[in-house]
């Protein structure tokens, strides 16, 4: 399927940490990952992804392409890098920060990533289905950024999970809020307290990945569930507002499990720090172990 780019906002050839790309015949936009440092929610990333969001908000969903005007109905967020879809949050700069007691940067940190999330859960306000495409590992905040989204697709081998209370945290940026209006609280909480990285075929059955694909073949996936929603539509998304009108989620109420994460976080010891420094450099030894990787998509 032909892949265009354009040098209007929401195409802009100026970002770094993420390639856009569109497909006009379906009407859907492309927000791939491609980061140069570890791949996680850097304040340069979640600051480059706040700005792309905004251009698609500001555009009302329209997009130009050769000079002609064409509808952005499905917004992908998948990943360039081989087998990581999101390490999730930023561990060394958490780390420095609770051990310096700086409150004032754990809240700047987690309202940047409420500013980038709140949008996308509500689909830029715009009549746009989102969908994640998982290939790889979604683990803490990456996984609660893949959660933010309509629909996950998920290739098999796959893993998804948040690791957070292994160092006696918790995912603060929406984890519990998605999981328990998805799955409901109990299968939420053992997901979150467990510390378990799940396979996308467990996290399937469970009902928190909505599609299943073969490895590989994750981008025709996406075509696939595009083709039969399109048959349906109009009801999908008037199911969808009936959905957030019946159970919406606030952005107060997420900058309260902020406010919650900053006071948990500056209550960890030194022995939980430590373990969280063998996460930091697993994070660098998985990003190290990703370059010189390629991957190569199937584009139906």
């Amino acid at each position: 399927m032909e892949l265009v780019s354009d040098s209007q906002a929401v195409l802009d050839s100026k970002y770094s940490q993420i390639s856009v790309e569109f497909n006009k015949k379906h009407g859907v936009l492309w927000s791939q990952l491609n980061q140069d440092e570890i791949p996680c929610f850097t304040m340069k990333l979640l600051k480059e992804a706040q700005h792309h969001q905004d251009a698609i908000e500001n555009s009302g969903g329209q997009i130009w392409v050769n000079g002609e005007m064409h509808q952005i109905r499905y917004s992908v967020n998948s990943s360039l890098k081989p087998g990581i879809f999101s390490l999730g949050g930023q561990l060394s700069l958490f780390r420095d920060l609770i051990r310096a007691k700086n409150r004032d940067g754990l809240m700047l940190y987690g309202t940047e990533c409420i500013n980038m999330m709140f949008p996308r859960l509500n689909h830029y306000y715009l009549p746009i289905t989102t969908i994640a495409l998982v290939q790889g590992s979604a683990l803490g905040g990456g996984f609660e950024g893949a959660l933010a989204n309509d629909v996950i697709v998920a290739e098999k081998g796959s893993q998804m999970g948040f690791p957070e209370i292994l160092f006696n945290l918790f995912p603060g940026m929406g984890a519990y809020n998605l999981l328990s209006r998805k799955v409901g609280t109990a299968i939420a909480e053992k997901l979150i307290l467990s510390g378990k990285i799940y396979a996308a075929e467990e996290l399937h059955e469970m009902g928190v990945v909505d599609v299943l694909a073969e490895p590989g073949f994750g981008v025709q996936a996406v075509y696939e569930f595009v083709a039969k929603h399109e048959r349906h539509g109009n009801g999908y998304r008037a199911v969808r507002q009936v959905s957030q009108a019946c159970n919406p989620v606030t952005y107060e109420e997420l900058m309260q499990v902020i406010r919650i994460w900053v006071d948990a976080a500056l209550r960890l010891e030194e022995r939980d720090l430590k373990i969280m420094d063998r996460f930091v450099r697993q994070q660098e030894k998985t990003f190290m172990s990703s370059e010189g990787k390629s991957r190569e998509y199937l584009i139906a």
